[in-house]
């Protein structure tokens, strides 16, 4: 199924926007992003250039990604979210060469007005509790808050929040997950 792309949305090309996709009021799109398959972008996105979005995205209203960001699948991006690419930014200074890759990956939650600086790993399905300044890498199902971020604790894939107080190992929703580390993982 084709796109649905508001007739208030602005689309530069070349950019490529996957099938079953919807792109709601006052979006821009800037050339050469990469948006994929079943994702949907709310009121007011802005998609920087060379930004990459993975299929089954949600990014909610007045979020910002700009050039450097690549995002992969499942993820959920919150209201009012802001991602940067430049790490000491000056209006007279052109730092376009400078851009830092930040990466979030498969089934990440940033919440509502969180920032991420740049250059940063977000790992798959952490959870960004709302509000928070993402100022360093998270690791695989982190959960964290704050400004700056800390840990307070883990989530399965579903983003349940895990007790790991009397044992290393526990099961959740028919998964075993195991931290060892300050890493957790599943176990197959």
């Amino acid at each position: 199924m084709r796109p649905f792309i508001h007739n208030t949305a602005h689309i530069e090309q070349p950019s490529q926007i996957g099938d079953n996709t919807k792109i709601w009021h006052f979006c821009h799109i800037m050339p050469n992003a990469i948006i994929g398959d079943n994702c949907i972008l709310g009121h007011n996105v802005f998609i920087g250039p060379n930004v990459v979005i993975g299929n089954n995205t949600k990014i909610q209203n007045n979020v910002s990604i700009f050039d450097g960001v690549i995002s992969k699948n499942n993820v959920f991006i919150g209201p009012s979210v802001v991602f940067t690419n430049v790490m000491n930014p000056r209006s007279f200074i052109e730092r376009k060469k400078e851009f830092k890759e930040t990466l979030v990956e498969e089934g990440c939650s940033i919440g509502a007005n969180s920032t991420i600086i740049c250059g940063n790993k977000l790992g798959k399905y952490s959870f960004i509790g709302a509000g928070s300044v993402v100022n360093r890498d998270i690791n695989d199902f982190e959960l964290v808050v704050g400004n700056p971020i800390r840990n307070i604790g883990w989530v399965n894939i579903e983003g349940e929040k895990l007790n790991f107080s009397k044992k290393n190992t526990i099961e959740s929703n028919g998964r075993t997950y195991s931290l060892v580390n300050n890493k957790l993982k599943i176990i197959e």
